[in-house]
């Protein structure tokens, strides 16, 4: 019943259109105020909760790589790879569209923002491949889709925040989101070959090895914050979070210092632009926090965790109503909302189940790969649109035969879970790996 009370809160907040953040922050208060016994000391738990939230070291890590994101977008750092993407594979049937790919592929791994991927990569790759004859629905529909690897492909926001909602190792997360994330990539460019080629699209000319090495120099100095941040990480230097503080900072010389793209009287406007960004973020993580401590200390959990044990349920089943759940929730909530809420509500379940808490974050996040995807609030579409002047429901269509081919690469990510873990269990079972963040205290705990 009091499950019932309030998801029915949470409900009407939302379908008055209350945004996210402050629906789980009022859904909180009216049930306090009105379902539950009311006090002073209530109002000091409330009050040291939203304080002492944000004081987990993974969640600093948001900002940090949201700022590295933003300086590389402003900094030229997109144009560099799109060149280099363009020579590797532009000569191959539907080439521009699978350089496409690799580009996000490539800017994932720097920016670990979805939308960010889409407006970097799309600015310049859409207008280029209707330039040379590619349709315009299936260019867009190609772009909005490869941007999804960005919250897949490490180091990723989305992954950040399920290690906070969960206490789970940041450190393990991104390592299982390398595999799934490239196989995502191989497998987007492998139905672009053969679109492409069905429908005798053009090519570009075959670029010569020197044009190649000469586009990987041009585009080496923003390719090497994948090996800083990830090197620096498994070679035990520094943490997760100090891993995006470095690149923050990386990216912050390599825009204006390296490639002198941006201008110095430019940094504060990219500066605000990513305050404004993790502002958001916090706040909306602030008040999934409080209705986290809400749900816990109600025990709505681990109620869960015992209905269906009861019900027993095999693994495979719970798994669908999971997928089922998320794709749904990812029709009219943005990824970090949606993992935030859920993820304290599947993990007890799952545990019970046998299911790796690690294969959990990466199947919800695989989930929010395909919401950013889905209207009424994907917001790759939206990005899409406004780079390709199409109308909403236009994006939609020409997104859809990509997102059948993530549902279908969902139901693999699912029930094979040594996609994920295989490389976590040859990194764990390795000596001297370094301590992190998440799961106790250490990165691979």
């Amino acid at each position: 019943m009091t499950a019932a009370i309030i998801m029915g809160i949470l409900t009407l907040m939302l379908i008055t259109g209350t945004p996210i953040s402050i629906a789980l922050g009022m859904t909180v208060l009216v049930f306090l105020l009105g379902f539950s016994s009311f006090d002073w000391t209530t109002v000091n738990i409330i009050s040291q909760r939203l304080f002492t939230g944000l004081e987990s070291f993974s969640i600093m890590a948001v900002p940090f790589f949201v700022l590295a994101g933003a300086f590389l977008t402003d900094g030229g750092v997109a144009r560099r790879i799109i060149n280099f993407a363009v020579n590797l594979v532009g000569w191959m049937p539907g080439g521009l569209a699978m350089a496409a790919v690799v580009a996000c592929a490539f800017f994932a791994t720097l920016s670990g923002s979805s939308p960010a991927t889409v407006m970097a990569i799309g600015s310049l790759m859409l207008p280029a491949m209707i330039q040379q004859g590619y349709p315009k629905g299936f260019s867009t529909g190609v772009i909005a889709c490869s941007g999804s690897l960005g919250i897949l492909i490490p180091p990723s926001i989305v992954l950040i925040i399920y290690a906070v909602a969960t206490s789970e190792s940041a450190g393990k997360l991104f390592v299982a989101g390398i595999v799934p994330g490239m196989l995502l990539a191989l497998l987007l460019m492998g139905v672009t070959f053969l679109y492409a080629k069905k429908h005798n699209f053009p090519t570009v000319p075959r670029a010569s090895l020197k044009e190649v090495w000469k586009s990987f120099l041009d585009a080496f100095w923003g390719l090497m914050l994948v090996v800083i941040v990830m090197g620096g990480i498994y070679g035990g230097v520094f943490t997760p979070t100090e891993a995006a503080a470095v690149s923050a900072v990386y990216a912050f010389l390599c825009a204006t210092v390296i490639y002198r793209s941006l201008k110095l009287r430019d940094v504060p406007k990219v500066l605000l632009h990513g305050a404004n960004t993790s502002a958001m973020l916090l706040y909306i993580i602030t008040n999934a926090i409080l209705f986290n401590f809400l749900l816990t200390s109600e025990q709505i959990p681990q109620a869960l965790a015992e209905w269906v044990t009861h019900m027993n349920l095999e693994p495979w089943q719970f798994l669908v109503i999971v997928n089922i759940t998320l794709l749904l929730a990812g029709q009219f909530m943005e990824p970090s909302s949606i993992i935030l809420i859920l993820a304290p509500l599947f993990l007890p379940i799952a545990k019970a189940l046998g299911i790796d808490p690690i294969h959990l974050g990466i199947i919800m996040t695989v989930n929010m790969e395909i919401g950013m995807l889905t209207p009424p609030v994907g917001l790759n579409l939206y990005v899409a649109s406004h780079l390709s002047h199409m109308g909403l429901t236009a994006v939609s269509k020409a997104a859809l035969p990509f997102v059948g081919v993530m549902i279908l690469y969902l139901m693999l990510i699912t029930y094979v879970p040594d996609i994920s873990l295989w490389l976590v269990d040859l990194l764990y079972d390795t000596p001297g790996i370094p301590a992190g963040e998440g799961g106790g205290g250490a990165a691979f705990d």
